[in-house]
C-alpha cells in the first residue's frame, strides 16, 4: 500500500503534468514514439530476448545489425511496437475488454506462432507460472471477468494500487500458451492511459524485483512489491515529460554533478529514492537544468 506521502506525489505530478501538456501535442507524440525502443527492449529482454536496445531499435528503423538473430526475435521486436503504439493511440477510445486482449495478443504473436495467435488456452493447454500452474483453459472466461470486476470494484484505491493488482492477477491467471508477460505490461499502459494517466517502462534491470512480486503474490497474496515497481516507473516518466515539457535542458546526471559542483554518487542514491527530479532514460540516470 502506498503512503499517503507517496499518494500525494502521483497526484501532485499528474496535475503538473496537465497544466505543462497544454498546447504540446506534438512533443508529447515525439516523446511516445521515442519511447517505443526502450519499452520493446525491456519488455523482451524480461522474456530473455538477447537484442539489446540499440539493436531494438535498428530493428524498428529496419537498419541491418551487425549480426545474425533469428527471425523470432525481428519479429518479437516489430510486434511488441506494433502493439505498443497502438495502444499509444486508441487506448483513450477504445475500453479494454477480452476482445481487445485478443486483438493485441494477435498482433504480437503474428508471423511467431499463427496457431496461437488472438486465443485463449484451450482444451489441455495447460502452463506453468512460476512454481505453479495456471488455472484451467476453462477457467480463463471467468477469471478475466472477475479481474476486471476487481479493477473497477477499487475504485476508492489509488492508480498504482489498482495496476498493480490487475497485472498480477492478469499474469497469474496467464490465459495464453505464449505472450503473456508482454501483453500483460501493455495492459497496465493501456489501462493507465484510458485513466489520463502517463505510460510506464518496467525495466529489464529490475527483473529480479519483478519477479519477487509475483512470488510474494502467490504465496502471501500482497501486492506492495509490484507497486513499489509500478510507482517507481511512474514518478520516472512524469519527471521525464516534465522535464521535456517545461523546456529544460536534458543532460546525463553525471554531467549535472559535474557543472553544479556536487556529489555524483549522492545524486544517484537520491535518484533512485525519487527525491530528485531525475529519470532513467535508456539506462542511464538524466535530469532536467535550467
Amino acid at each position: 500500500m502506498l503512503t499517503k506521502k507517496q499518494e500525494t506525489k502521483i497526484d501532485n505530478l499528474r496535475k503538473e503534468y496537465f497544466k505543462y501538456a497544454l498546447g504540446k501535442q506534438q512533443l508529447l507524440r515525439l516523446i511516445s514514439e521515442t519511447e517505443v525502443f526502450e519499452q520493446v527492449y525491456n519488455s523482451n529482454a524480461i522474456e530473455n530476448s538477447t537484442l539489446t536496445i540499440e539493436e531494438t531499435e535498428k530493428i524498428l528503423l529496419q537498419i541491418d545489425l551487425d549480426r545474425y538473430v533469428s527471425e523470432r526475435e525481428i519479429h518479437e521486436a516489430k510486434n511488441l511496437a506494433c502493439v505498443t503504439e497502438y495502444i499509444d493511440n486508441n487506448a483513450k477510445d477504445k475500453a479494454l475488454g477480452a476482445d481487445m486482449i485478443l486483438f493485441l495478443h494477435k498482433i504480437l504473436l503474428s508471423n511467431i506462432n499463427n496457431d496461437i495467435a488472438g486465443r485463449f488456452r484451450i482444451g489441455d493447454e495447460y502452463v506453468r507460472v512460476g512454481n505453479h500452474i495456471a488455472p484451467a483453459p476453462s477457467e480463463i472466461d471467468e477469471g478475466l471477468e472477475k479481474m476486471f470486476m476487481t479493477y473497477k470494484a477499487d475504485a476508492s484505491k489509488n492508480i498504482v494500487e489498482k495496476i498493480a493488482r490487475f497485472h498480477l492477477d492478469f499474469e497469474t491467471l496467464h490465459p495464453f500458451i505464449d505472450g503473456n508477460g508482454r501483453i500483460g505490461r501493455s495492459l497496465n499502459n493501456y489501462l493507465l492511459i484510458r485513466e489520463e494517466y502517463v505510460p510506464i517502462n518496467i525495466r529489464f534491470l529490475d527483473r529480479e524485483e519483478y519477479y519477487h512480486a509475483f512470488r510474494e503474490f502467490n504465496i502471501w497474496d500482497k501486492t506492495e512489491i509490484m507497486e513499489k515497481i509500478i510507482y517507481r516507473a511512474l514518478v520516472n516518466s512524469y519527471y521525464k515529460r516534465l522535464a521535456y515539457l517545461k523546456g529544460l535542458k536534458i543532460v546525463k546526471l553525471s554531467e549535472y554533478a559535474k557543472s553544479h559542483k556536487l556529489s555524483h554518487p549522492n545524486l544517484i542514491n537520491k535518484a533512485k529514492r525519487q527525491t530528485i527530479a531525475a529519470f532513467m532514460e535508456r539506462g542511464i540516470w538524466m535530469i532536467g537544468d535550467e
